[in-house]
C-alpha cells in the first residue's frame, strides 16, 4: 500500500513541479500567447494539485493509524506480538527519509514561487505525519503483527492485511513467506518482522490456524 501512495504522489509531484517551473521562471507558452507569471487561474491550478497531494497523505496517514490501532487490540487475536528491533529500526530509517524527501519537494517548489505554497503545506503535512508516526510507535511498543483465525496483520509504515480465505499454498522463500491463493493471487509477509526466538512458535501458531486438508505448507515451513 505504501508503494502505492508514493506512485500516487510521484504521478501528481511531476506535473506540480512542471507547473511550479513554467510559473516560478515566466516561461512563455506560445500556445497560449501567455507566458507562466501571466497564466490565468495559477491559483486556482495551484491549489487543487496541492489539495490533491494532501489528500494522498491523508489517506496514507489513516491507514497507517488504523492499522496500528487495529492490531494493537491484542485480547482479540490468537497471536500477536511487537516487531522485531531490526525491523523497527528500518521503519524508522525508511520514514525519516521519505519525510526528508517530502519537505525537501515542497520547500523546493515553494523557493522557485511562492504561489505553490499549498503543496508545500501538503509535503509538510505528510512530513510531519511520517516522522510523528515513527517516533511513537517506536517508542510505545505499537508496530505490531497479529494473527487471528480469519487473517494475518502487520502495521507499520505499511499495512498488510492477508486473509485466509481461498487460501491453498503457503511458503517460505529467502525472507518472505509467500501466501497463495485461487485464481493465481500471491501475497507476501515479511519475515523480519518476526523476532528471532519467536519465529518457531509463530510458523506453528499459523501452520494450526489453517486447514491442512485445504493448505499446503511447502517442506520448509512444515517442519
Amino acid at each position: 500500500m505504501n508503494k502505492f501512495i508514493n506512485l500516487l504522489l510521484l504521478f501528481f509531484g511531476f506535473p506540480t513541479m512542471l507547473f511550479t517551473i513554467i510559473v516560478g521562471f515566466d516561461l512563455p507558452l506560445t500556445f497560449l500567447n501567455t507566458s507562466g507569471a501571466q497564466m490565468e487561474y495559477r491559483f486556482e491550478v495551484f491549489l487543487s494539485l496541492g489539495l490533491i497531494l494532501l489528500v494522498i497523505n491523508l489517506r496514507r496517514g489513516v491507514r497507517r493509524w488504523m492499522g496500528m490501532r487495529l492490531v494493537n487490540q491484542v485480547s482479540k487475536f490468537k497471536w500477536n506480538s511487537t516487531m522485531s528491533k531490526e525491523r523497527v529500526k528500518r521503519v524508522n530509517v525508511y520514514n525519516m527519509l521519505e519525510a526528508l524527501v517530502m519537505i525537501s519537494f515542497g520547500l523546493g517548489l515553494y523557493s522557485v514561487t511562492p504561489e505553490a505554497w499549498m503543496p508545500l503545506v501538503a509535503m509538510i503535512f505528510g512530513a510531519v505525519d511520517s516522522i510523528f508516526f515513527a517516533i511513537y510507535g517506536s517508542s510505545k511498543n505499537k508496530f505490531r503483527y497479529g494473527l487471528t483465525s480469519k487473517a494475518l496483520i502487520l502495521a507499520d509504515r505499511d499495512v498488510i492485511v492477508i486473509y485466509f480465505n481461498g487460501l491453498r499454498k503457503v511458503s517460505q522463500q529467502q525472507q518472505s513467506i509467500y501466501f497463495d491463493f485461487i485464481k493465481d493471487l500471491q501475497l507476501s509477509f515479511p519475515i523480519d518482522c518476526v523476532k528471532e526466538e519467536e519465529q518457531e512458535l509463530f510458523f506453528k501458531t499459523l501452520k494450526e490456524t489453517l486447514n491442512p486438508d485445504k493448505v499446503y505448507f511447502s517442506k520448509k515451513l512444515a517442519n
